[in-house]
């Protein structure tokens, strides 16, 4: 059975988020009246159930102290490395996770399909809590690791999208295909079917240096992954070329690559944030937030933008934003929290501020 809800408080609304004060109206939501299918509202999800739509955001004066703003879309996971959190202190990137041989696949190979799946899920579980609606997954291990990715999410209220690597028959039973850069293959073959298949192709370029940006760019991928070493040219080249950009500034700091050019590269195309391997970072969108915020001369509506509606658009959600029309997934923080209470800015405070221990539920 599903019913009308009303959330209220302070609402993140519209492509600015701008705060307004009143109430969410969604229907077609689950009878439990939370939004999630199963009564409690902690990012678990009934089998068979999905969001409601928001039907309109009404200003009006409420008694609610909570602060709404849409569900995060984290545009960037390696959520199978969930087995080896905090591994191989001291390496290098390419020791970490270079395939075939790097730390993470020789780990990854070794390991049980079950203890994966379970190591995967509590992952999962923990970005779910935290109020991520989704992730952008690139998923190791052919069409039995997304089957494995599968089975780690059911039941959760976040959707992996998930982009497979391996074979290309990987395409027929993923979401698209995750490649790893185009100084490992060409990957010509991938992102034909990718596209004859209607699906996405993602690529990482420019994490090391800028060897593998040119090539990533003339496949014409739906999206790229780290930029750390984009020079002018290849941002001229995304910026012409209309191809969004997916950076994970935790990941590079701790890999020791650089930073990337977040800036400029918002000045010239989509931005979308992902948190990248769970080995080196916990999957959390606040934490990115926060980084990214204090780290880059970018105010704190674009940061938010960057983990919510950006990411949506590039896997083609509907959701990421606080309007009619739009899927209600969203999270509702605690504005009387001992570390929100007092805010003056509520943008400001989820993307500066906020953490997991200041959601009060998860909606969708």
């Amino acid at each position: 059975m599903t019913e009308r809800v009303e959330i209220e408080g302070t609402i993140l609304a519209g492509p600015s988020f701008g705060p307004v004060e009143g109430q969410i109206v969604i229907e077609g939501a689950d009878g439990d009246g939370d939004g999630d299918g199963d009564g409690d509202g902690d990012g678990t999800r009934a089998p068979g159930s999905a969001p409601g739509e928001i039907v309109a955001v009404e200003e009006t004066s409420v008694d609610a102290t909570d602060i709404v703003c849409p569900a995060f879309v984290n545009a960037h996971t390696h959520i199978g490395d969930s087995i080896a959190k905090e591994a191989g202190r001291g390496l290098t990137l390419e020791e970490l996770v270079a395939p075939p041989d790097g730390l993470k696949h020789r780990l990854l190979r070794a390991a049980d399909a079950d203890e994966m799946v379970a190591a995967m899920r509590r992952s999962l579980q923990y970005m779910a809590r935290g109020g991520t609606a989704a992730c952008l997954e690139f998923r190791e291990g052919g069409i039995e690791g997304v089957d494995r990715i599968e089975r780690a999410a059911a039941g959760l209220a976040v959707d992996p999208v998930a982009l497979g690597r391996g074979p290309t028959e990987v395409i027929d039973v993923a979401d698209g295909y995750g490649a790893s850069g185009a100084n490992d293959d060409d990957f010509a073959e991938e992102r034909a079917a990718a596209r004859e298949a209607g699906k996405l192709f993602g690529i990482h370029a420019g994490e090391v240096d800028d060897s593998d940006i040119d090539p990533a760019l003339a496949l014409d991928p739906d999206f790229l992954v780290h930029l750390v070493h984009a020079r002018e040219r290849h941002l001229e080249r995304i910026a012409d070329s209309e191809i969004p950009a997916v950076v994970c500034p935790r990941s590079n700091l701790v890999t020791d690559v650089g930073l990337p050019p977040v800036g400029d590269l918002a000045e010239r195309t989509t931005v979308a944030l992902g948190t990248d391997n769970v080995m080196l970072n916990s999957p959390s969108m606040f934490r990115e937030m926060e980084f990214a915020a204090k780290l880059y001369d970018v105010g704190a509506p674009e940061v938010l933008a960057m983990a919510t509606r950006a990411g949506a658009e590039i896997a083609g959600l509907n959701c990421g934003m606080i309007e009619a029309g739009r899927d209600a997934r969203l999270v509702v923080l605690d504005g009387d929290s001992d570390n929100l209470t007092g805010v003056r800015d509520p943008v400001r405070a989820v993307v500066r501020r906020a953490g997991v221990d200041d959601v009060k539920r998860v909606v969708g």
